[in-house]
């Protein structure tokens, strides 16, 4: 296992090879030992290998990947190779995921729902509102939140995620050895109970810019769907929100200020079609066609001894159906308007019921 692992390494570190070439010479021989230890007349055989990587394979640096066996082990990370079953089957789907992968933390490699949520840096309350919700309004369905662990959007949709006890995933361009920004080295560690921390660098990366775009492919790769909060017309979430276009998975972007910066990449997305407009976790449960998880009738029992007969039947209805709207509940409990408002308003007062934009309304957890 350690024997395959260190020529895995060495494999993934040689410059200018990339995951296409080195998943194919791994998959025509059998496993990278085998890779270094073929004669380089047979390895001419295999499709696009040229003198250049077979040159490569002789400079390997074995002695470096030793040292990164020795890392991984002592520090426990959990290591995934394209050719491991628990390797995530929605990255083994993508032509160019990694080789390998490493990660921190506690989380399934295939969980069955993922989502990425990806955005400008410099986000703005509307956003980061709008992930917390967004994310609140997910939770039955327990998710998988993965993002980049950057400032702004990434780090709002983490945080809400472990609010809402949801597990998330941060990829990053960089090592196991280092977080950055370094300011998130404490969301890294809660993130890290459960959910985790996840790269296909090995440690002592040096970190630069080309890196950012190859962990943005893995964020894509990763998920279901990707979904844009805020970006500007040039910013790394448009990159993602393509890459994960091209993987044929769902895109959505979420609307905002017709003539703010970080709006206009979102409503760019809209309008070339890249990506399906976002304005509630409603939309994207009905997009993605997901089933409504069943629910302990425990909650409506406790509703029947609410002080108002009503709020029972008002209470239930918005459990069986989250962010109903006013003419949901009208239809499900066969209230008069004006009793089902006045109702209403006084499960806001008391905290039970959150109204939303739209006149639309959801459970407080």
């Amino acid at each position: 296992m350690h024997d395959e692992l260190l020529y895995l390494i060495a494999l993934s570190r040689i410059h200018g090879l990339g995951p296409i070439k080195a998943k194919s010479l791994v998959t025509h021989l059998g496993s990278a030992r085998a890779v270094f230890r073929e004669k380089p007349h047979h390895l001419f055989r295999i499709p696009d290998i040229g003198k250049a990587t077979v040159s490569a394979l002789s400079s390997a640096d074995i002695k470096r990947a030793e040292k990164e066996v020795d890392y991984i082990l002592k520090e426990g990370i959990r290591v995934a190779s394209w050719s491991d079953e628990h390797y995530p089957e929605r990255l083994r789907q993508c032509d160019d995921g990694p080789l390998l992968l490493f990660a921190r933390g506690n989380f399934e490699w295939n969980p069955s729902k993922t989502i990425s949520i990806v955005g400008t840096r410099k986000a703005d309350s509307y956003g980061k509102d709008f992930c917390h919700r967004f994310i609140e309004e997910l939770t039955v369905f327990k998710p998988t939140i993965i993002s980049g662990l950057a400032h702004g959007i990434d780090a709002a949709a983490h945080i809400a995620a472990i609010e809402c006890k949801l597990p998330t995933l941060g990829c990053v361009a960089h090592g196991l050895d280092k977080i950055y920004p370094p300011i998130h080295r404490p969301l890294a560690a809660r993130m890290e109970l459960n959910g985790g921390i996840i790269t296909e660098f090995p440690s002592e990366t040096i970190i630069s810019p080309e890196m950012f775009p190859m962990r943005n492919r893995i964020i894509a790769g990763l998920a279901d769907c990707t979904i844009v909060v805020q970006t500007d017309v040039k910013g790394g979430s448009v990159i993602t929100a393509h890459i994960a276009q091209s993987y044929g998975r769902e895109v959505f972007a979420v609307p905002g200020r017709v003539g703010d910066t970080y709006s206009n990449g979102c409503h760019k997305l809209i309008r070339n079609n890249i990506a399906a407009i976002l304005t509630s976790a409603e939309d994207l449960v009905q997009y993605l066609h997901w089933d409504q998880p069943a629910v302990a009738r425990q909650t409506a029992l406790d509703f029947s001894k609410h002080s108002d007969p009503h709020a029972a039947d008002i209470l239930g209805a918005i459990q069986d159906k989250p962010n109903s709207s006013f003419d949901d509940l009208l239809l499900a409990t066969k209230m008069a308007w004006g009793e089902l408002n006045a109702a209403l308003l006084q499960l806001e007062f008391e905290g039970l019921v959150i109204g939303m934009p739209g006149k639309r309304y959801r459970l407080k957890r």
